[in-house]
């Protein structure tokens, strides 16, 4: 998952990315085994989630939460929840003594983090309005916290515009996709029907193998790279409602997963029709034998 900054001279000492002594206060729900958390209840799982004063939490919770947490919960009702917490928090801290008012700053500055991380490594669950609507709302109510020189609308106001071009470039890519997709037909019947002089094989076009391979190799990656973690959790979800298992996700969401197959099939197809032509075109010799 990326690597984003922390804000040391907002965030302190104290964000360490690492339980606390007091996350025990929080919440007892949570269950550990050799200092590692097992299992726990969603509302306590999101409590952990989000930070405090006096705690962070490690990278590899947030990534493992956000990704595995769309089994249960939308992402918008996650950051509905999220919020929620934040605003209790904020206003425990406003209402508090002198000391606790003035560490609002280093608190929003760990909420920010937070969603940080979150629209960088999952920016999909940021494509409905809902989640957006959501996002928006925490970032005013954090924007709150350091109105005099606005260093935080500044930091949101840029995670915001990053959210966007990476909302941007999927859609993008996925209307490329879309242009280029081909109806369901049947190829086997084409070829029949087109002449044997404009049927061509795939050296008399590109005549270099290496090459070729190259370039398969090239929209093979293009492919893959485009697959990410929660497409494949989108497949899991599916799975676990064919069983009846509580599960919100929404399967048609699975776009890159769809372009990855199609283009499998596809290579295969390319591949089965050579070998078939090459084999249509040679004459055995007296043994049996394809030259």
């Amino acid at each position: 998952m990326p690597q984003t900054p922390i804000f040391s001279s907002m965030l302190g000492s104290s964000c360490s990315g690492q339980v606390q002594p007091d996350m025990g206060e929080r919440c007892v729900d949570p269950v550990y085994q050799d200092g590692n958390l097992v299992s726990g209840s969603l509302e306590a799982l999101i409590e952990r989630l989000v930070p405090t004063m006096d705690y962070y939490p490690d990278r590899t919770y947030i990534f493992t939460f956000l990704l595995s947490s769309r089994v249960f919960i939308h992402p918008h009702e996650l950051l509905a929840k999220v919020g929620q917490i934040c605003i209790k928090q904020k206003q425990q801290l406003e209402v508090g003594t002198e000391a606790e008012k003035a560490k609002l700053k280093s608190f929003a500055a760990k909420i920010i983090q937070l969603l940080k991380e979150w629209t960088e490594t999952f920016p999909y669950d940021f494509q409905d309005e809902k989640s957006m609507k959501e996002l928006k709302e925490i970032a005013h109510r954090i924007t709150q916290c350091d109105e005099e020189n606005g260093t935080v609308k500044k930091i949101i106001s840029q995670m915001t515009q990053n959210l966007l071009m990476a909302l941007s470039a999927r859609s993008q890519y996925q209307e490329i996709r879309e242009k280029f997709r081909q109806p369901v037909t049947d190829k086997g019947t084409i070829l029949k029907t087109k002449p044997q002089s404009t049927q061509k094989d795939i050296l008399s076009v590109c005549c270099d193998p290496l090459i070729l391979a190259q370039q398969l190799t090239y929209i093979e990656l293009e492919r893959v790279s485009n697959i990410y973690p929660e497409d494949l959790m989108q497949i899991v979800s599916h799975m676990d409602s064919l069983d009846n298992h509580k599960c919100r996700s929404d399967v048609t969401k699975t776009y890159n997963l769809e372009a990855y197959d199609n283009w499998f099939n596809c290579l295969s197809m390319l591949v089965a029709t050579e070998i078939c032509r090459v084999g249509v075109h040679r004459k055995p010799d007296s043994k049996g034998i394809l030259p």
